[in-house]
């Protein structure tokens, strides 16, 4: 391993370690909403899908302003952030925290400092492609721009927010069952039959 990659891995530790301190307090609602996500139980993704829409189906029937939304938004995390810490070890119970909880909790605490640092990374390769090659910088932001602003015109905000939040919800559970890698080379395999079939048509 290159002094670099020591480097990084020492980074990724000290950020994980930073967040675990900082998390501590959720820590029993962040396993119990991991165990969700990753569909522990068969009954799972139902009631994420159903908790979802109702949220959905509420927010669509109150109608608020995005002022009003916005507000009631801040301070449902506002309460959260004061009464999770207090409730959270009352409900579950922190005398029953294991080390096997304990590893699940310092994997996700990890999983998202990689995911963060995998955004910026992203962020930084557009700022170097902006930099290098400005023009094909400007076609495919304006392109991708014009591309999500004629969907968000065909279809209605909040049905395109809750297709996304239930997908983003959905994702971690897909993955760990293998749903996605299955439809992706299923996918992949359709084109590459196609190509071929134009390939031949070519010859």
């Amino acid at each position: 391993m290159s002094e670099a990659d020591n480097k990084s891995v020492n980074v990724i530790a000290q950020e994980t370690a930073q967040l675990e301190e900082q998390l501590q307090g959720w820590g029993e609602v962040i396993l119990a909403g991991d165990r969700v996500v990753r569909w522990e139980k068969p009954w799972f993704p139902g009631a994420l899908m159903g908790g979802t829409s109702v949220l959905f189906l509420l927010i669509y029937y109150l109608d608020p302003s995005v002022l009003t939304g916005l507000s009631c938004s801040i301070m449902l995390i506002c309460l959260a952030d004061y009464l999770v810490p207090t409730l959270a070890p009352r409900v579950f119970g922190s005398n029953k925290w294991t080390t096997e909880q304990q590893q699940r909790f310092h994997d996700i605490c990890g999983n998202l400092v990689k995911t963060k640092r995998r955004i910026v990374g992203w962020w930084k390769r557009l700022c170097a492609v902006k930099e290098e090659k400005p023009k094909m910088y400007f076609a495919s932001v304006i392109s991708s721009l014009l591309v999500v602003a004629w969907i968000g015109q065909q279809v209605h905000n909040l049905l395109l927010t809750y297709l996304i939040v239930s997908f983003l919800l959905l994702l971690p559970g897909m993955n760990q069952y293998g749903i996605i890698s299955k439809y992706t080379s299923m996918a992949k395999r359709e084109i590459n039959k196609l190509l071929k079939q134009k390939e031949k048509k070519n010859e």
